[in-house]
């Protein structure tokens, strides 16, 4: 049986998926299923890192396992990240791997899509991501960010996550969305804040009174209004992400359905918001916790020259490496998707052992960047390894971030530019300090955040 895949009337028609993995069929491979149903979720939830840290010190590099009800194979190191991201023979689903946890909230989101759908889509989506487009945002990110700064209080102990997460917000619903929203704008925000909460939700189900079901009321609002407002994007124009997508073509010059731009948008703004929420927080920690490094990117932002408050041109984005740098090693530290799951749709090898069509598979992105093989000390901050001498011979799917191969992040450069942005007008305006012997602790799953919220001291400079 076959099923014709959504979207573009063209998408090629793929076959049924095979059902999912039974423990038995992954009996030869080294590994434990955890506890009679619950598996090994919770341990997995309560320390991520430590936890495959575990599993791999006892059984290698393979090993099988079972989570979120689910018989799974996690497959660690680089050479595992490059089989899986790279797929040259097209073996793994990205589509499937990603279902059981965003289906629901973001179906058909293009981290969703795989295969010859995936590529239809994604270069549709492109043309929001080229040279013209980024300085347009860069612009709204400039004045954004600026104003955002500008309000956050001085002189005294803050929480700086929640800070972050407004900002980042706020620049998702501007960049993307445009200006001149009125009042639609906080009714979006709040859709939007119960779909983020929704995504991390214990409960999948939409049961009366869960976070998931007020996501989902979320999604039926995004929808809503998207939906309205794409004739109206399209009849008048305008240089925001979502106008972009509205003028989307295919390939043979055909428009992107609303239904295509409806769902891309809204993962999109998921892809956008709580990533970056959580790699500035990382990276905000990082230079709180090493002010040498945060004075070497404040002293880089101001040898460019332009007073303070002025915005980031978009021709110098290339002339802050010490600000790039610094934002890569905060990535591996605390790597804003610590673990990439897929799905095998055909039997595969890998590490001598023969895997099924139908497993759960994990790439471990947090695991690999910890690799001290790899990187020397790797528990501390050291931005000169993304030196190019420091790079020569490291494997290339040694740092993987943004994934990698057809599923590397469509946004990568739009999120170094505004990393790059948020930079230029933090340490041109702010000295971040944290107490001596604070150490925050960090949940690293599903997305890395401060339990406490990142308590660090605001100063000017």
């Amino acid at each position: 049986m076959s099923v014709q895949a959504l979207g573009h009337p063209r998408a090629p028609v793929y076959q049924a998926p095979p059902p999912p993995t039974s423990a038995s069929a992954l009996s030869h491979i080294p590994g434990d299923e955890g506890w009679p149903i619950l598996g090994q979720t919770l341990p997995l939830l309560a320390d991520p890192k430590g936890f495959v840290e575990r599993r791999a010190q006892r059984y290698g590099l393979v090993y099988r396992g079972r989570a979120f009800g689910q018989s799974n194979v996690s497959l660690l190191g680089p050479e595992a990240n490059e089989l899986v991201l790279l797929d040259q023979q097209k073996i793994f689903s990205s589509g499937l791997g990603w279902d059981v946890i965003l289906g629901r909230l973001f179906p058909r989101g293009l981290m969703l899509l795989d295969f010859d759908e995936h590529r239809l889509h994604r270069r549709a989506l492109s043309v929001a991501f080229k040279s013209g487009p980024m300085q347009s945002y860069l612009a709204e990110l400039n004045a954004g960010i600026a104003r955002g700064i500008a309000q956050w209080p001085r002189g005294r102990e803050v929480k700086f996550y929640p800070l972050i997460k407004q900002l980042t917000l706020d620049l998702a619903a501007t960049s993307f969305l445009g200006g001149g929203l009125g009042a639609e704008l906080e009714t979006i925000k709040q859709a939007f804040i119960a779909m983020l909460a929704a995504s991390v939700a214990v409960i999948r189900a939409p049961l009366p009174g869960t976070p998931m079901r007020r996501g989902m009321q979320g999604r039926a609002e995004l929808v809503d209004y998207f939906n309205r407002q794409i004739p109206l994007r399209r009849e008048r124009g305008g240089e925001d992400l979502f106008s972009h997508l509205c003028r989307a073509t295919w390939d043979d010059g055909t428009l992107l359905s609303n239904a295509d731009i409806v769902n891309h948008m809204i993962f999109l703004m998921l892809a956008a918001h709580d990533t970056l929420t959580s790699s500035f927080t990382s990276l905000v920690y990082r230079l709180a916790a090493n002010p040498d490094w945060q004075d070497k990117v404040r002293a880089e932002v101001r040898d460019l020259g332009p007073a303070a408050g002025e915005p980031l041109p978009f021709e110098r984005l290339e002339d802050l490496p010490l600000a790039e740098m610094a934002f890569k090693e905060a990535m591996r530290m605390a790597p804003p998707v610590p673990s990439m799951p897929r799905r095998a749709i055909r039997d595969f090898e890998f590490g001598g052992y023969r895997i099924p069509a139908g497993t759960g598979i994990n790439i471990n992105p947090l695991f690999t960047h910890f690799m001290p093989e790899i990187w020397p000390e790797p528990d501390c901050y050291d931005p000169r390894r993304f030196e190019l001498e420091a790079s020569r011979g490291r494997h290339k799917f040694a740092y993987v971030p943004f994934g990698g191969g057809a599923h590397m992040c469509l946004g990568l450069n739009f999120a170094y530019m505004q990393a790059k942005c948020f930079s230029w007008h933090f340490l041109g305006n702010v000295r971040v300090g944290i107490a001596p012997d604070y150490r925050p602790e960090w949940r690293m799953w599903p997305i890395p955040l401060p339990r406490d919220g990142l308590s660090v001291t605001l100063g000017s400079v």
